[in-house]
């Protein structure tokens, strides 16, 4: 299994997340990675990763060149995967990782995709209304139900990336990706908390144009 993490200014908050994440996925008994794409955000966060995989081989650090965004981010992730699974989570901890074990279970039901869909939405109203444009453009491809059910905290398996193999548009969205290799998505209820640590690397401009090319279909 693979946890994909895209990381943006998040020096703070890294050894916690990885100190919860193995707490979760070792007692699982399934080998694991976590990648830890660093997305050029200015602060110490590589460094932190570097020290991260220097002590934990499980770890793997990828650091882009200029700051490509969060869903790049994700692709680059994403290809670099060696698990059968692929985890996908914020940086934050606003996802516990305590909530895997829950979205991997879902997984029996036939699923390819699992979506974690927050049981109360803690997000800035911003980052709320951008969420509920992307869902509306992606009733078409996913079907309104599961569009709705749709965030960044997901398992799907690795093979579906084979759909979107040859895919190098600068402008990516990983959940319209993922329909180009399935159309069995599910989804479970999950806790979201408060961010306690750092802000927020969503601005108000990185909403609008994501928002903007989901409904223009890139």
């Amino acid at each position: 299994m693979s946890v994909v993490i895209p990381v943006y200014r998040s020096q703070d908050i890294l050894r916690e997340l990885h100190r919860r994440l193995v707490a979760t996925l070792e007692p699982l008994g399934r080998e694991f990675e976590i990648i830890l794409v660093e997305d050029c955000g200015g602060d110490d966060s590589w460094t932190v990763i570097e020290a991260l995989a220097q002590h934990d081989a499980r770890v793997r650090g990828i650091k882009l060149a200029r700051n490509y965004g969060q869903h790049n981010a994700l692709l680059c992730g994403i290809r670099a995967a060696q698990g059968e699974l692929i985890v996908t989570i914020d940086d934050d901890l606003q996802n516990p990782p305590e909530e895997i074990p829950k979205l991997l279970a879902k997984m029996a039901d036939g699923c390819d995709v699992v979506y974690g869909t927050p049981e109360n939405e803690t997000h800035s109203f911003m980052r709320n209304q951008a969420s509920r444009i992307t869902k509306f453009a992606l009733q078409s491809a996913m079907g309104a139900e599961s569009a709705s059910k749709v965030s960044a905290f997901r398992v799907f398996r690795t093979r579906l990336r084979d759909a979107f193999d040859a895919y190098r548009s600068p402008t990516v969205n990983i959940d319209v990706l993922l329909t180009w290799g399935t159309t069995h998505f599910g989804a479970v209820s999950v806790r979201q908390d408060e961010r306690t640590i750092g802000d927020s690397g969503y601005s108000l401009g990185k909403l609008v144009t994501h928002a903007i090319n989901m409904m223009t279909g890139f």
